[in-house]
């Protein structure tokens, strides 16, 4: 019962709760809330008879609608019917208004097509309106970025790289990025890269040219520094000239100067000749154009390539420092080919100079330095090889100056220079031996043209051109009225004017060296010193030993060097008026004139003797001597006649000399003398050679009688005092020994010789055992010829027979005697 009663309860429960259900989903039907689908869907899920009851549920609320609709239209029927028949009664005065609003709406569609018509215009306009002003707002923003660009293509265009990249860099960081969205922006983002790299070409191109112009314009560069250095010298050697009155006294310095001064003129109005030259001197940017080297230093430096470029600039300007460093093979033959060297080297490293003090970094002094010492042991190896080719004193003083120039040049730009005027001490030893050789020619050329006599003057105007060109002073000579004749011959005034013109000529090396008056004194003294004792030496040397130089002309010569020794001191004197250093100086040099003119003086006697004793050995090889004849002639031989008068003439000629001054006379008598003995001694042992050679086999007593005869009158001359000065009869010696030797033959007084031999009292002491011995073994065969000869006569024959053996016993003796005389030596 219980669980019945439980049953009945559940399903009154799902009978209540299936009511509620439907209720529900009805209310939701009836307050059209869609969509209806979960609603229904709860209906039908329940049971299969659901729809059924819901149906029923459905139908009746339908009814119960109905019904009250039923009792709310009749409740409003009678208000229903009186709005119809209100509305019926209105519906002419409806349609009446219809036509007039249809009316009125046609009249104001009418209107409005032109207002319509005018506001789309305004519309379409004002978006316009809108879109420009959106535009002009991006064209304000665009503008600029394409201005800037179109900047930096005009720019570009102008060759302004430097402003172009900085003009790149406004773009990059301040107007393309506000406008990065447009296309065209990129595009230009991608250019800019482009046109740096274009930048770095161009401006590295405009390097290169520039480099090259450099190149092609350091000779007038260099041509234009030397010449400012050079007026500026001149200019302050011009202020020194009025301001030092010592220096100005100097004569041969001043008249330098006063070249040095025209010189400076003609310069100066070269510049001012508009027509040759420029109107001005130019400086290095006047001739070459800097601007492509600041402009790529620049711009290498904002694009960080600093160093690169700064690497790039070093390297080729070594290599182009190599190439001006290189010499032409043919410049040591010009001037020019110098002058083109000097200004290559100057005009590159004025460049440098320039670069240096101009740029920041570029070059440094270490760089230049370093550079410069390169170039200047280059430069002084190359003017070592060519000067050392340069043979004409002309060019080399030309050389010279050029250095000093070069060298005063480079010293203004703060580049060192004592190597170089280290160098031209060298090169001043090269100067003095082209000028030794030039002065050695002048030399010659003054000794082949003298005439080697006295210098005839015929008046007081002559006289005082000679002296004024030599320092001749001779009291004795000036008490004799004209004409006369000076000692000396012509060359002696020439040759000391030439010695002047050397000094003058050294002088000129000297100057600009920045030395001291005592090392210019001690350097003119030095080079002078090696043109007297070398060149000048040389060439009277030379003079001496030709064939063409005669007795009388070496006797001239021996006159001359005594002149040129005593005119030393003057050229001592010059020497000291040029340089103003006092010869009484502890350095001071001495001049070496007086050995190089003695040694010219004995050499010119030894010539004198030399000559004279040739002239003997020509007159005795013409000697044609019978050696077998029978008896002598009774008189000398012609050839020896003719010797003697040639003798006696020579020396009337030396004994004949002008001699004015008693240091002459006593001279030319001593050469005289000196060379009258030298030929009478020469004369007697080339008569004892003829007697003695080893080719003459046999003398016969007629021609020892022949050549007693030729002795005799050689005696005669020696007796007659050829030469005065000779004490007694000491000329006459000279033949003592051939004396002696013909008397033992003639008187034939064998048995004193023999008896008295060794003893000091002797007869025929000069008279030697061996000459005895060889020419009596000569006359000995002569005799035996002779007798064979006349063999027809009994007595001659036993005559011969005694005298032979006689001869045969003096001879064992005479080489007892010989062989004692070896055996004692």
């Amino acid at each position: 019962m219980a669980r019945k009663s439980k049953s009945n309860l559940s399903e009154l429960y799902l009978e209540e709760n299936k009511d509620q259900i439907y209720e529900n989903a009805l209310a939701e039907v009836q307050s059209f809330e869609l969509p209806l689908g979960t609603t229904l869907r709860s209906v039908y899920d329940d049971q299969p008879n659901a729809h059924q009851r819901f149906m029923e549920k459905l139908d009746a609320c339908i009814r119960n609608h109905d019904r009250e609709i039923e009792k709310m239209c009749n409740f409003h029927h009678q208000g229903f019917v009186d709005a119809i028949t209100e509305l019926l009664k209105v519906r002419a005065d409806a349609e009446k208004l219809k036509v007039q609003v249809t009316d009125t709406n046609r009249r104001l569609q009418d209107a409005g097509k032109e207002v319509i018509a005018q506001t789309e215009e305004i519309i379409r306009c004002r978006v316009q309106q809108r879109n420009i002003t959106t535009v002009v707002e991006k064209l304000r923003l665009c503008l600029p970025v394409l201005e800037m660009y179109s900047k930096l293509k005009e720019q570009m265009n102008v060759k302004r790289y430097y402003s172009a990249l900085k003009t790149m860099e406004q773009l990059e960081h301040l107007y393309l990025p506000r406008v990065s969205q447009y296309r065209f922006c990129q595009i230009m983002i991608e250019n800019l890269p482009k046109l740096r790299e274009e930048i770095k070409e161009i401006s590295m191109s405009d390097l290169k040219d520039f480099l090259e112009s450099i190149r092609k314009h350091s000779d007038r560069i260099g041509e234009t520094a030397m010449k400012q250095a050079q007026q500026q010298k001149t200019f302050s050697t011009a202020l020194q000239k009025q301001n030092n009155v010592n220096y100005g006294r100097n004569m041969h310095l001043g008249r330098s100067r006063i070249l040095e001064s025209k010189n400076d003129i003609t310069l100066k109005r070269t510049f001012e000749d508009d027509d040759e030259h420029e109107e001005e001197v130019l400086t290095a940017q006047d001739l070459v154009d800097f601007s492509p080297v600041y402009r790529c230093l620049h711009i290498y430096s904002v694009l960080g390539d600093g160093e690169i470029f700064e690497n790039y600039y070093r390297k080729q300007r070594r290599k182009q420092a190599r190439l001006v460093l290189q010499p032409q093979s043919s410049m040591h033959e010009t001037v020019e080919g110098y002058r083109r060297y000097f200004s290559q080297i100057v005009g590159f490293f004025v460049v440098e100079d320039h670069i240096l003090h101009v740029t920041q970094g570029l070059v440094t002094r270490t760089y230049t330095d370093e550079l410069w010492n390169m170039a200047l042991s280059k430069i002084i190896a190359v003017l070592r090889t060519h000067s050392s080719y340069c043979s004409d004193p002309d060019l080399v003083l030309e050389l010279k100056n050029l250095i000093v120039v070069f060298a005063d040049t480079l010293q203004g730009y703060g580049f060192p220079v004592n190597r170089l005027f280290d160098l031209l001490f060298e090169i001043r030893d090269q100067y003095n031996e082209t000028l030794l050789k030039k002065w050695s020619g002048l030399f010659r050329d003054i000794f082949e043209a003298d005439n080697y006599s006295p210098i005839p003057v015929a008046n007081e105007e002559e006289y005082k051109i000679v002296i004024s060109k030599f320092p001749f002073q001779d009291p004795e000579l000036d008490k004799q009225s004209f004409p006369k004749k000076l000692p000396m011959s012509q060359s002696v005034p020439q040759i000391y004017i030439q010695v002047k013109e050397f000094i003058y000529a050294s002088l000129k090396f000297s100057e600009s060296l920045h030395r001291s008056s005592t090392e210019i004194d001690d350097m003119l003294r030095k080079s002078t010193n090696l043109l007297l004792t070398r060149t000048l030496s040389s060439c009277l040397q030379n003079l001496i030993k030709k064939p063409h130089i005669g007795l009388t002309e070496l006797v001239q010569i021996i006159i001359n060097t005594t002149h040129l020794e005593q005119a030393c001191k003057y050229l001592e004197d010059f020497i000291s008026n040029i340089t103003n250093i006092s010869q009484v100086t502890v350095h001071t040099a001495r001049l070496y004139g007086l050995s190089t003119f003695k040694d010219a003086r004995h050499a010119a006697e030894g010539e004198i003797y030399t000559k004279l004793n040739q002239k003997i050995d020509e007159f005795i090889q013409i000697a044609d001597y019978d050696w077998t004849m029978s008896e002598s002639d009774g008189r000398a031989s012609g050839y020896l006649m003719d010797l003697i008068n040639f003798l006696r003439s020579t020396f009337q000629v030396f004994t004949h000399l002008p001699n004015n001054n008693n240091d002459h006379a006593a001279m030319s008598g001593k050469v005289a003398q000196t060379a009258c003995m030298s030929a009478c001694q020469h004369l007697s042992t080339s008569l004892m050679q003829m007697l003695l050679d080893s080719e003459l086999k046999q003398i016969s007593m007629g021609a020892i009688q022949q050549f007693n005869l030729d002795v005799i009158q050689c005696e005669l001359f020696a007796s007659s005092e050829p030469v005065p000065g000779f004490q007694g009869d000491t000329l006459q010696l000279a033949f003592i020994d051939l004396r002696q030797l013909l008397d033992l033959f003639m008187v034939w007084d064998w048995s004193t010789y023999l008896a008295d031999y060794g003893q000091a009292t002797s007869k025929y002491l000069r008279v030697n055992p061996g000459t005895a011995l060889t020419l009596l073994e000569k006359v000995h065969r002569g005799m035996k010829d002779s007798s064979k000869k006349n063999n027809i006569f009994a007595q001659f024959r036993k005559n011969d027979r005694d005298k032979q053996k006689l001869i045969e016993t003096v001879v064992k003796q005479l080489r007892s005697l010989v062989n004692g005389m070896s055996q004692h030596a």
